[in-house]
């Protein structure tokens, strides 16, 4: 048994609290809106993140960052572009011993670091670990088996971590690739997006199978280009995420990515949804890619869309114009 405190009220941090709960552990749950709290208590449930989980009275929610001392297991579950602040806020309750695990998928903005090196600084912390994979909240807190990485270079954070969350639904793999972890959980958002919008253009299976096997090209190529291993990007934090967000209506980018191709705007579509990683990590991944010289031509045509106000449709004529080439390209892979 161990104690965890997830920071965090989402959909995916409950989904652990209530997973971690039903396998025996002690779980508290930060919000940093005690009105969210107070409404998960009176209805059981949070009923626009996760209708129809119970959210046990076992769960501790609470509204004071505090709850962090003399934990065994913090989980940050938290969306990318807010993580660096929470972490400040955590920081002082932070001891030597204490396992962290991230869960969020992005870059930040401008600086074009990931989720576990903004811990890493504001934690000043080496037990960090990245939990990342195909695992769609509203399934992990049903209990439908998913399986996923933890990612860190302190093998036995990762070890460790894998021993408290790993059940006979929740089957945890181990990788010291954090950078290929990393770069994949925060592109596939970016190819989800676009899939959607192929769906909501009402194209077929051809464009969408395309769309994604080119997708996961990008990501190798770049994810390569930082230092991750080729082998990352075709395992669970690679091809497997890209599969699940791309094709289910679970993915908030999927569903923005319907409403864009649509007719709604990129501001409308992200209103309507939610939290949409991918239409920050598009801006991050876009500015790297040309910081580093590197050609991504779906993740170029979506920024065109999301920030330029180019047309969906002729920013797909242009993908399928492009010059002809080798399918795979291993001088720039």
């Amino acid at each position: 048994m161990a104690n965890i405190t997830i920071l965090g009220s989402g959909g995916f941090g409950l989904s652990l609290a209530v997973m971690a709960d039903r396998a025996g552990h002690n779980v508290t749950v930060w919000s940093a809106f005690q009105s969210e709290i107070d409404e998960i208590r009176a209805r059981g449930e949070h009923i626009n993140k996760l209708p129809g989980i119970l959210i046990s009275e076992n769960i501790i929610l609470t509204s004071d960052i505090s709850c962090i001392k003399g934990c065994d297991l913090l989980i940050f579950g938290i969306p990318s572009s807010f993580v660096r602040n929470v972490a400040k806020q955590a920081a002082p309750y932070i001891t030597e011993s204490m396992l962290i695990a991230n869960t969020g998928k992005g870059l930040e903005d401008e600086s074009f670091k990931f989720l576990s090196q903004i811990l890493e600084e504001e934690l000043g912390s080496k037990n960090i670990v990245t939990l990342s994979g195909p695992s769609h909240a509203e399934e992990v807190a049903r209990a439908i088996p998913t399986a996923v990485v933890a990612a860190s270079e302190n093998t036995e954070a990762a070890a460790a971590v894998q021993k408290i969350l790993a059940n006979k639904f929740f089957r945890i793999y181990l990788s010291n690739d954090v950078i290929g972890c990393e770069i994949g959980g925060a592109l596939k958002n970016i190819i989800a997006l676009c899939a959607g919008v192929c769906d909501g253009l009402r194209y077929g299976d051809n464009t969408k199978a395309a769309l994604m096997t080119r997708g996961i090209h990008e990501i190798t190529r770049l994810g390569i280009a930082i230092g991750g291993k080729i082998t990352t990007f075709s395992g669970l934090t690679g091809i497997g995420d890209l599969i699940v967000t791309c094709t289910s209506m679970h993915s908030r980018n999927r569903r923005a990515g319907i409403l864009i191709g649509e007719g709604f705007t990129p501001e409308e579509a992200v209103n309507k949804v939610g939290t949409v990683e991918g239409y920050f990590s598009c801006k991050a991944a876009y500015h790297l890619a040309q910081k580093l010289n590197i050609e991504l031509p779906i993740t170029e045509q979506l920024y065109n869309v999301l920030f330029k106000g180019a047309d969906v449709k002729k920013a797909l004529d242009i993908l399928m114009t492009r010059p002809s080439s080798y399918e795979i390209d291993l001088e720039h892979l």
